[in-house]
């Protein structure tokens, strides 16, 4: 079978090659080529992007023995330079790189087995099969890895028979069914030989380094997080300036930053359960006041009130005064809200006179019981909507 230039060389950026076949599948456009550059999406690493010519490759697929290159506008066939996006490229590389790392060493040094990968946008995961795995686990996995990193093992590319694999030792995800010939490896000096149509590093020297994040239950193994290579510089980064952030506001270290973080919460946590209770209250008190008034028809307006406020007001007002209607509204946000109180003595039937009020603030509502609420786009027909209550 031919052979990809992504798998001749890794490291190729460039490529004069030759568009074959065009077409369009689920409104995009695509384009088969003779060779090319961008490898496919599988076996948990993402499909590379780069140029087609003056078109963007977005994402590449295989379709059977066909790779197609999925592109933001439609090109022609014949002759065509691609220039591929080299740091995703390489940041696969040595994610992929990392993770085959990651599995040769979980299986030789701890028995774990892998049985899923998975490359994505901030870190990868691999699953392996031990129900749990705690702490100083992936402590030792990791500098088990560390170790075979720095060693500097070259990596390498051949093929092998499947009837051969027993006799090389091959370490081989699970091949379809009755599957015979030649198969693609990828060699790891010393420490690994597996199955793999991936883009590698030429050396495990070349991933840098490689930091476990953690892990969460999975399909009854353990799903392990980690990040290699330049993702592990760019995460540090990224925390040490978080950690600038913080320590400003919060003025202290970093080591007191969790501490610092828990006693705000807890005062947050506080603070909050202050104002509820004092919103009942004030609720209740705004209950009584309109309780308190010798017509049936009350209302009252509050800016920047939630409609859980409103919600208290109408019950307690409901209970205090069984006989009276009542239109309630605030602005929450910006955003204008209403809840029409129908006492269960107030001869007011809600299923009728809600929707009309509703409507004429421009808005829509629903309720049951002596409560209808909604939001509406304005209160300017508020004047409206009380002559409605008042006829209804």
């Amino acid at each position: 079978m031919h052979e990809s230039a992504f798998h001749r060389d890794c490291y190729l950026t460039e490529l004069a090659t030759e568009v074959v076949a065009v077409g369009e599948e689920d409104e995009k456009p695509f384009a088969v080529l003779a060779d090319t550059l961008f490898y496919p999406e599988g076996g948990g690493q993402p499909a590379d992007h780069g140029r087609l010519g003056d078109a963007q490759v977005f994402d590449v697929q295989k379709r059977g023995e066909e790779i197609r290159h999925f592109l933001t506008k439609p090109v022609t066939e014949g002759p065509v330079r691609l220039e591929l996006d080299w740091p995703r490229r390489w940041d696969h590389m040595q994610q992929h790189t990392g993770q085959h790392v990651l599995t040769s060493v979980a299986l030789r040094d701890f028995g774990w087995r892998t049985t899923a990968f998975h490359l994505g946008d901030e870190w990868s995961d691999i699953e392996l099969d031990p129900p749990r795995l705690d702490r100083d686990e992936l402590d030792r996995l990791e500098q088990a890895v560390s170790k075979e990193i720095f060693a500097a093992r070259s990596v390498s590319f051949r093929s092998a028979e499947v009837s051969d694999f027993e006799r090389l030792g091959v370490r081989s995800r699970l091949l379809p069914e009755g599957f015979e010939g030649s198969v693609r490896l990828v060699d790891i000096e010393g420490l690994d030989l597996n199955t793999c149509g991936g883009t590698h590093c030429r050396s495990t020297a070349e991933i840098g380094l490689l930091c476990l994040l953690g892990t969460e239950p999975m399909r009854g193994g353990t799903r392990v997080f980690f990040v290699a290579g330049d993702r592990v510089r760019r995460r540090m980064a990224a925390h040490e300036e978080r950690n600038l952030r913080l320590r400003s506001l919060l003025d202290t270290g970093d080591q007191d930053l969790p501490e610092v973080v828990m006693l705000r919460l807890k005062k947050e946590k506080e603070l909050a359960r202050t104002a509820r209770l004092l919103a009942e209250e004030l609720a209740h008190l705004a209950a009584k006041d309109l309780a308190s008034e010798t017509t049936d028809v009350v209302q009252a307006h509050w800016r920047d009130r939630d409609m859980a406020f409103l919600q208290q007001t109408a019950r307690a007002l409901a209970d205090a005064a069984p006989e009276k209607r009542a239109l309630l509204t605030s602005e929450s946000a910006g955003t204008p809200l209403f809840v029409v109180v129908a006492g269960r003595l107030s001869g007011l039937r809600l299923d009728e006179t809600g929707p009309r009020i509703a409507a004429a603030l421009g808005g829509r509502g629903g309720g049951r019981g002596t409560i209808y609420q909604g939001k509406v786009d304005s209160l300017e027909n508020r004047d409206e909507a009380l002559r409605i209550l008042r006829e209804a």
